[in-house]
């Protein structure tokens, strides 16, 4: 095997940067260092972590513009998008500082036979993230932050195609203060990562990724008898109701469907829509989509910019191909466009049937699933009729209906009514199913890899 790689910008197809594979001294030599600095970094106050978490927020601000242009750059994502996702980034920091010391207190509870209980929440240690490319500092962000606030060490294999972004992140970390060695970046391969998840020194491992690298780094944790957090893909459902206003639905599904090039694991990807607006809904959806320009990320006329890897659009084009196959229609785009850079066209599937890559699957690309349901019960079942679970919406006038319908009957882990969202600080994270399972962001990230410790003090 190559003992370098180089990064490529998507919308070209040129060469970034090339990097160098650690050695497996370097790689233990990391972990070691890391260690060392969590058992320092474990014992400063909440407050103490706090300043320095905070500080990070800070900094990802003053380096926003060389970020963002860095992440348009090896992933393709709009230059625009790329700022937002610095501010979520700043805002996640803000408010875990602010949290924390709420989140991470300590509980007293008297005991039955009388006595005193204390729960307390101590960090485990270091914690392995395996984070990919599709939000190159908010993957890296959500998993870090939350773990180096709980008192945590962080080691990160970012996806080898934004190796700078994670590599500019660590310099961004330690600008602000956080202790040499605490947040490390390793440059690794698979099999050096798989060895890693063994390492006596990793605690815990956390993974954002496909259904089948989930199950293979939670097999290896498992076995090592490591804690995992797993977030996993999705086929998310967006449901559009009888009342439903069309032009604000077709607004929200477009947005839900190409934001971040349509490559985020909550988009909005099946649309199901009642039959009592179907026809007037894909009507104007279909044109909307149509009237989506793929171009320069970097430019102020594209509404979708490059996917990240020629790799990633051939097996996208390769499921609209096979769905139509099975029986799907193309609405609209479709078609493998000529030229430089891995662009692929806005595009709507209609006639979407169990069978299809574009029902069961997930398709990580701005393709639209869009099927037709009879009523909201229909389409409610329709929605549950998969393997996954981490998102979706509902798109409706009666707001005590849809929050009866999410909170009853929608099996995920999110559900966004009239609206398409990303992540919330505040709020859960996470899926079940095939999307996997734990939680971060709301506090809940904070305490996954934490060990609740009862002290009873007895009578």
């Amino acid at each position: 095997m190559s003992k370098t790689f180089d990064t490529i910008n998507p919308a070209n197809g040129q060469k970034i940067s090339t990097y160098t594979y650690m050695s497996d001294a370097e790689v233990n030599e990391a972990v070691e260092n890391c260690h060392a600095a969590h058992d320092a970094w474990r014992h400063k106050s909440v407050e103490e972590r706090g300043a320095i978490i905070r500080k990070i927020g800070e900094r990802l601000r003053a380096h926003s513009d060389e970020l963002a242009e860095l992440m348009t750059d090896e992933m393709g994502k709009l230059l625009q998008q790329s700022k937002q996702e610095i501010e979520l980034c700043a805002a996640i920091c803000e408010w875990s500082a602010k949290a924390a010391p709420k989140e991470l207190a300590s509980e007293e509870r008297e005991l039955p036979e009388g006595g005193r209980g204390i729960i307390t929440h101590k960090p485990m240690g270091v914690i392995y993230g395996i984070q990919p490319w599709n939000y190159p500092v908010y993957q890296v962000v959500r998993y870090s932050i939350a773990n180096l606030m709980a008192g945590n060490g962080v080691l990160l294999k970012h996806a080898s195609s934004v190796t700078g972004t994670g590599k500019l992140l660590e310099k961004i970390y330690l600008e602000a203060g956080l202790p040499d060695h605490l947040f490390t970046v390793l440059i690794i391969d698979h099999d050096q990562s798989n060895a890693l998840i063994e390492h006596n020194r990793v605690r815990g491992v956390t993974l954002t990724g496909s259904p089948v690298a989930g199950r293979t780094v939670g097999a290896r944790a498992a076995k090592a008898l490591k804690k995992t957090v797993l977030e996993l893909g999705s086929n998310d459902a967006y449901i559009v109701l009888e009342d439903a206003d069309i032009e604000k639905a077709v607004e929200i599904c477009v947005d839900g469907r190409i934001y971040n090039n349509g490559e985020t694991c909550i988009a909005a990807k099946r649309f199901i829509v009642v039959d009592a607006v179907y026809d007037a809904f894909r009507e104007a959806f279909v044109k909307a989509m149509s009237e989506v320009a793929a171009g320069d990320p970097k430019g102020n006329e594209a509404g979708i910019g490059p996917m990240a890897r020629k790799d990633l659009r051939d097996d996208l084009h390769e499921q609209v191909e096979s769905s139509v196959a099975k029986g799907a229609e193309i609405l609209c785009g479709g078609k493998m466009p000529e030229g430089e850079g891995y662009y692929y066209p806005a595009t709507v599937l209609g006639n979407v049937a169990p069978g299809q890559p574009a029902y069961d699957d997930e398709l990580f690309g701005p393709v639209a699933s869009l099927i037709r349901a009879t009523d909201a019960d229909d389409a409610m079942r329709i929605a549950n009729d998969s393997r996954f679970g981490l998102g979706g919406g509902i798109i409706t006038e009666d707001r005590d209906k849809a929050i009866e319908m999410a909170t009853r009957h929608f099996d995920t882990g999110m559900v966004f009514i009239n609206g398409f969202g990303l992540a919330k600080p505040n709020m859960p994270f996470g899926g079940v199913k095939d999307s996997g399972y734990g939680r971060e962001h709301g506090g809940y990230g904070m305490r996954e890899f934490t060990n609740t410790q009862a002290v009873m003090v007895m009578d």
